[in-house]
């Protein structure tokens, strides 16, 4: 089966200096795709795979989301009689076609897709059912991988949100935010109940129309749903048939036996004012985006990853219940095969729950900082790219010569001011041990190390590459110096590593350490060290003249200065295909805060090991960023309950910020450097949700709309439309995929000029004058017209653009169309243009 990666807090998240680049060979792409990534659509069955396989066949006749009126009249029982004869048809399918034994039937999908997912053990049965009349496309399973306080405050919600919502326990109240992820822990404080305490008869009421259902099982009572979690289901039948489903470890229930969804979950929409309290020490208080919104659960991911049959069984069930934002910190690990990315079967049922109103956000991958590692492709969705906050966590050494070093660590500080002295792990172990260097020197054996030798002392260990290959850890440094009596620690790199992203770093620790995570602070604290330590003639330690003190690693500093993009975060520009042809599709669209987040956990998680045991956890990624957009999208939807999907994500990208707290414009993490961050790096910009809930102008998107978009896709012609989709292309075909009403506007091949159009709507309540100014790319002449106009409250109105290749650039470059009302609204549109041809040319 293949792979789909994303957002885990632990790809981890954090663990993404040994991803795939993407600027190989379209041969060794090829390789890596087919034996690492496993891209999907494989058309030749693998004897080396196994025998049985999944796949997700979709049928000729439409599902119900394609018959809004019969939608809109069916009564509930209504509906599940529908949904019991669209699954009896596709089982008479089955049966009439196939012997039985030869498959097993693990899903229905009923609403936005009309098929099946099958588990089947043969070529000779994968040929009969795409042979049969009745099928419109076969698309192979492939896995699936996750992407993961102070961050309200960090966006100005308190005040600048929440007080015209009815305050921070009101705000979110009546929508219904569901997470395909790893499950929910519902003892956690951050999902008890709390009642609705507002008086506004406005609000939006989805809430108590959503229809969802709870199912119990292990660790998941039926008062798991307590009006906070309003339904709560789990999906894992592909992952049962693939073998990798673990009762025991994964539960066969809603709960959470990872951690990463309820961190996600409390980040949307996790209670206001929560404690968060994490090896006795108090860091703080934890809320959601949208304390106020209800959390509906669908899991579909697994500590071991997932299916995409899971979680397009999830995503169907989701839309079904009446979910208003979908959350998926989930995504594919490469760029799917076939004539478009955007006709990858997840991708076309995330477009049919948009077309059910149903706003989507994921993540856009952890693939940072190579170009075009984005992994959420499509312009229906709304793909978020990881900031890092203005909140660090530093620690310091001082030692006895003077000298003080920064360093990582959120621990306690060593026993008042005082100096304690320092001990190399390996003067301190038995000589007489089997043991490897390296084993010594990381720490990982407590019983390697004389109790009369470390009692009272700082140890020395070394983060070798056991650490980076997961056989050592920082956690297990962490038991083995409490179990010997050490007053703490220090971890130094090896040389041979190098300056690296530390694993474990942002666990909690209840000993004082600290990781020197650069080789200057890792070569002065050892050159210190070995001076002050007399040695034997044989060379053994027989006094430790060296001594510290470490200081208290826990408490955070603010700052200012941020956001800046992190270097994990997948970049843009957007693909078409495998091949990597550009798109004319701006990725990611917004940015939020993802790098060190404080947030609910499940304390049997087996996600991580660092953070087992721990019901808080301080985690980072694409994942971590995107829960903070479907919560500020909840306070969007609470406030304006009739926009579409696009018009919210219009409002977060046309308001969002391109200069951090000082007023200078956004960095962006590379390789070993900042640099000024691009559209492809943080989309519109960092989102700002006291302007998005006003935007003044949005830019609206439609169904039909992407359905002339995807036609103007090179490669895809009316067959590929209809197989993937279900519908064909209209008689007349849009020129350019460029030509889609989105709020940004991206040309991949500018050759000579080309003519935009974007359609506005006044949503700001009255009548406003706006003036559009534009920031050109260079090589590129933008005229727009008009350059002045009054648009009336609740009006449309057209805009031309027009732009002119000045000179061949043969790069990308970037600029930025404003449209300044008179009601003090600003309305900011990113521009990106590849310019291959000038009109002189």
């Amino acid at each position: 089966m293949n792979q789909i990666l994303f957002l885990g807090e632990c790809i981890q998240e954090k663990h993404h200096q040994f991803k795939l680049k993407m600027h190989f060979s379209l041969d060794v792409m090829e390789l890596i795709f087919s034996f690492i990534l496993f891209t999907s659509f494989f058309k030749i069955w693998n004897p080396l795979l196994g025998e049985a396989k999944i796949f997700m066949v979709l049928m000729e006749e439409d599902p119900l989301v394609y018959n809004k009126t019969l939608e809109a009249h069916l009564r509930i029982d209504e509906y599940m009689i529908y949904k019991e004869r669209m699954s009896s048809e596709h089982d008479k399918f089955l049966g009439s076609l196939l012997q039985t034994g030869s498959y097993n039937k693990l899903y229905s999908f009923t609403r936005l897709l009309n098929g099946f997912a099958v588990n089947i053990m043969s070529e000779e049965v994968l040929n009969t059912i795409q042979n049969s009349k009745e099928v419109r496309a076969v698309h192979e399973d492939i896995k699936m991988e996750k992407f993961t306080t102070h961050t309200p405050d960090f966006l100005g919600i308190p005040s600048g949100v929440w007080p015209t919502l009815g305050g921070a326990k009101n705000s979110g109240e009546g929508i219904v935010i569901g997470f395909i992820d790893t499950g929910i822990n519902p003892n956690h404080p951050s999902f008890t109940s709390q009642p609705y305490q507002g008086t506004n008869s406005g609000m939006h009421t989805n809430s108590r129309k959503f229809k969802g259902k709870c199912a119990r099982g292990e660790g998941f009572p039926s008062t798991a749903c307590n009006g906070k979690i309003v339904g709560a289901q789990y999906f894992a039948q592909a992952a049962i048939a693939a073998g990798d489903f673990n009762a025991t470890r994964d539960y066969a229930s809603p709960f959470d036996a990872d951690g990463h969804g309820s961190h996600t979950a409390s980040t949307a929409a996790g209670n206001h004012q929560i404690p968060v309290i994490s090896n006795g020490f108090d860091y703080g208080y934890a809320s959601g985006m949208a304390p106020g919104a209800r959390i509906a659960v669908y899991k579909a991911l697994y500590s071991f990853g997932g299916y995409m049959s899971d979680v397009v069984a999830a995503v169907d069930q989701a839309v079904e219940d009446g979910v208003d934002i979908l959350s998926l910190s989930i995504g594919p690990s490469s760029v799917p095969s076939g004539p478009a990315a955007f006709l990858n079967v997840l991708e076309i049922q995330l477009l049919l729950a948009t077309k059910a109103g149903v706003l989507v956000v994921q993540a856009a991958g952890n693939g940072g900082p190579s170009s075009s590692s984005i992994l959420s492709f499509s312009p229906w969705i709304t793909s978020v790219a990881a900031s890092i906050t203005d909140r660090k966590y530093n620690n310091t050494i001082k030692l006895g010569n003077g000298q003080s070093f920064s360093g990582t660590g959120l621990a306690p500080p060593t026993a008042g001011e005082v100096l304690f002295p320092i001990a190399a792990a390996a003067d301190v172990c038995r000589s007489n041990t089997t043991a490897s260097f390296m084993a010594i020197d990381s720490c990982q054996h407590k019983e390697l190390f004389i109790p009369s030798l470390v009692q009272g002392k700082i140890i020395i260990c070394t983060y070798t590459f056991d650490f980076e290959f997961e056989a050592a850890s920082i956690a297990t440094v962490v038991d083995t110096v409490h179990e010997i009596g050490a007053a703490g620690f220090i971890i130094t790199m090896d040389p041979d590593i190098g300056s690296e992203q530390v694993k474990g770093t942002t666990m909690t620790i209840r000993v004082p350490g600290i990781v020197l995570n650069n080789m200057e602070a890792s070569s002065a604290l050892w050159e210190y060290y070995n001076s002050n330590t007399i040695r034997s003639r044989t060379g053994g330690a027989i006094a430790f003249t060296a001594t510290a003190r470490i200081l208290d690693g826990r408490q955070a500093i603010y700052t200012g200065q941020a956001p800046v993009v992190a270097s994990y975060s997948s970049r843009g520009p957007d693909v078409n295909n495998a091949l990597l042809q550009t798109a004319d599709v701006l990725k990611p669209n917004i940015m939020a805060p993802g790098s060190s987040i404080w947030a609910a956990w499940s304390p049997n998680s087996e996600g991580d090991h660092y953070i087992k045991g721990q019901d808080f956890a301080v985690v980072s990624g694409t994942s971590m960023a995107t829960p903070h957009v479907a919560g500020v999208a909840a306070l969007i939807k609470q406030k304006h309950p009739h926009w579409s999907p696009a018009a919210i994500t219009s409002a977060m990208m046309t308001t969002a910020d391109v200069a951090d707290g000082s007023g200078a414009p956004i960095l962006a993490q590379q390789t070993n450097q900042l640099a000024p961050a691009t559209p492809f790096d943080y989309g519109a910009g960092s989102i700002n949700p006291s302007r998005a809930i006003d935007p003044g102008l949005v830019f609206n998107t439609y169904f039909r709309h992407y359905i002339q978009f995807l036609c103007a896709v090179p490669g895809v012609d009316d067959e590929s439309m209809r197989r993937a989709v279900g519908v064909g292309c209209p008689t007349k075909r849009k020129d350019w995929c460029s030509d889609l009403n989105t709020a940004s506007l991206t040309v991949s091949n500018l050759v000579g000029s080309r003519k935009v159009i974007r359609r506005v709507t006044n949503v700001g309540g009255h009548n406003e004058t706006y003036q559009v100014t534009v920031r050109e790319p260079l090589g590129v002449k933008v005229s727009v017209s008009p350059q002045v106009f009054t648009i009336s409250a609740n009006a449309s109105m057209h805009l031309r653009i027009v732009l002119e290749a000045t000179e061949a650039t043969n790069a990308y470059t970037f600029g930025e169309m404003v449209l300044r009302g008179s009601r003090k609204h600003v309305v900011s549109v990113p521009i990106a243009v590849y310019a291959s041809s000038s009109l002189g040319s």
